[in-house]
Formats: C-alpha cells, sequence, structure tokens
C-alpha cells in the first residue's frame, strides 16, 4: 500500500539487579514501536510546440528534461527540509519564539546543540577522521551533520574552533558541499536550507531583514537514524517525455510535445531526539 512503516525498537530499562545464583531471572518483553508515513506524488511539465522543435537546432525537449531534473531535485529536497524544519527541538538564538530573534549563530549555540544531543545518547553519522602527516592539516572528530545556509558561511568561517574543510587531514572522506567542522559536528552548506523571510525581530545588528523584520535561518544538527526517507521503489523519479503526434486525436496536428517529471516518495522525522534546528539571523554583510 500507500502506507510506509518504520519499526523502532523500545530501549530496555538498564538492569542493574545481581543475579541469583542459579536463579533465572524474568525475562523482559521485546516491544518494537513504529512510525508511519504515506507515500505522496510530486511533478511537474512543460509543452513545447511543433514550431519550436522543427525550428531550433537545439534538442529543445532533452534540454527541457534537464531543467525540470534540477527542479525535481530542488522539490523533493524542499519537500524532506520542510519535514525535517517540523521538528519539536529548537534552540532559538534569542527570545523564547522566533518572532523575537534578531542576532546571528554563535559558539553557544553549536555547544548547546552537541550536548542535547549527547544527553540522548545520539549517534554521531561520520566516524572520526585521523590525523596525518600533512602540513597544516588537522584530524576531525566523529561527527553529527550540520545543514546550514550559504548565508550563514561567513558567521560559521570566524568562529573560534571552527576547521575549514580544506585542512582536513583526509579529503577522501569530505562530503559533497561541506565546509569545515566545529567540534562534533560537520557542515554541509545548501541554498535549500530553511529561512522563514521576515519571522523574526526588529532591531537586530547588520543582519539581513525582511520589511524591517530579521530573516530567520534553520540550521539542522542531524545524529543517525534521526529521519527517514522512502523513494517509491522503481518510480522514485521519472522523466515523462511525449513527443509529437503522441497524443492521437487529442492533438490532431501533432501541434504539442511535451516533458515532465513525476516523483513518488515520503520523509519522516523517525526520533524528534536525534535532531535539534537552530534559528538564528545572519549578517547582512
Amino acid at each position: 500500500g500507500r502506507t510506509v512503516k518504520w519499526r523502532r525498537p523500545v530501549l530496555f530499562n538498564v538492569s542493574t539487579s545481581a543475579l541469583t545464583e542459579g536463579v533465572t531471572p524474568a525475562p523482559q518483553a521485546y516491544d518494537q514501536g513504529y512510525v508511519e508515513a504515506t507515500l505522496a506524488q510530486y511533478g511537474d511539465f512543460v509543452t513545447i510546440s511543433d514550431m519550436v522543435d522543427l525550428t531550433n537546432q537545439d534538442p529543445v525537449l532533452t534540454e527541457a528534461g534537464k531543467v525540470l531534473g534540477e527542479q525535481g531535485g530542488t522539490t523533493i529536497d524542499q519537500v524532506r527540509r520542510d519535514v525535517l524544519v517540523a521538528g519539536s527541538n529548537a534552540i532559538l538564538a534569542n527570545g523564547a519564539v522566533r518572532t523575537d530573534i534578531n542576532t546571528i549563530l554563535d559558539l553557544a549555540d553549536l555547544n548547546t546543540a552537541i550536548r542535547t544531543l549527547g544527553r540522548q545518547n545520539a549517534k554521531f553519522v561520520s566516524e572520526m577522521i585521523k590525523a596525518s602527516t600533512g602540513v597544516g592539516t588537522v584530524p576531525i572528530r566523529a561527527a553529527y551533520i550540520g545543514i546550514i545556509h550559504e548565508d550563514t558561511l561567513p558567521t560559521l568561517e570566524g568562529m573560534t574552533g571552527f576547521k575549514p574543510v580544506e585542512t582536513y587531514s583526509s579529503q577522501m572522506e569530505v562530503m559533497d558541499d561541506e565546509v569545515g567542522a566545529y567540534k562534533n559536528i560537520r557542515f554541509v552548506k545548501s541554498t535549500n536550507a530553511k529561512i522563514w523571510a521576515g519571522g523574526g525581530a526588529s532591531g537586530g545588528s547588520n543582519v539581513i531583514v525582511t520589511s524591517t523584520l530579521a530573516d530567520v535561518y534553520a540550521t539542522l544538527i542531524i545524529a543517525a537514524n534521526a529521519y527517514g526517507v522512502c523513494p517509491l521503489s522503481g518510480k522514485a523519479m521519472s522523466n515523462i517525455i511525449k513527443p509529437l503526434g503522441s497524443a492521437g486525436s487529442a492533438d490532431p496536428l501533432d501541434q504539442r510535445a511535451t516533458s515532465g517529471w513525476k516523483a513518488t516518495t515520503t520523509t519522516k522525522i523517525l526520533n524528534d531526539a536525534w535532531m535539534t534546528r537552530i534559528e538564528h539571523a545572519c549578517p547582512s554583510a
């Protein structure tokens, strides 16, 4: 069916009572909970006229497919992002609610995120990158993954203790768009990171604003097994091309061709305790 189930075993309480010699203790009851989500479809298409197709030197339908593929990938990324930023754990840069925020990300926010996940026994996503003999390189701790917006990068690079990606002792283990690390967080940048335009407060010092109110950025800090995604096997993403003449009597003069994409997938937070987001402003310069 369309419902996806992720199994989530319920952890046992610690067993601190000493065993009695020769006596078998009562067994634990194994409990396995479930987290459910429903598959959804997304898609879009363009129509190309026969004159455009016949008089253009370039393969228009093929080029349209590439642009649509970019749109499809960005769409699914943002759909998944919106699920993750709706999690219950948030660290606010200042104030008690989002509408109070008008200050940028700082070290205290990052330290709080690391401590928050650590208290929940959240597991690291990446293993340690060990030291090497390379001049100017540094080892990188086992880490959670942080997703930042491009606008957050200058703030991060100015922080004491931040290690740029080019200083890693091994470049073989660098992720796409990874920018560096701070303590137990390795950061990846994306322009798809969530922004609530004008979602904060006025009065911020040199921060990006919309109609005088600070834009609020979400920096996601994610531990292992915090969320799950389930694309439909074999039909996760399709490029669908209908050439001139394929519509039959619906297009009697063969005037229209189409190119489109369709994706079937779902995303679900599996454990809110294993991810958090920092909501903050970003500098305007």
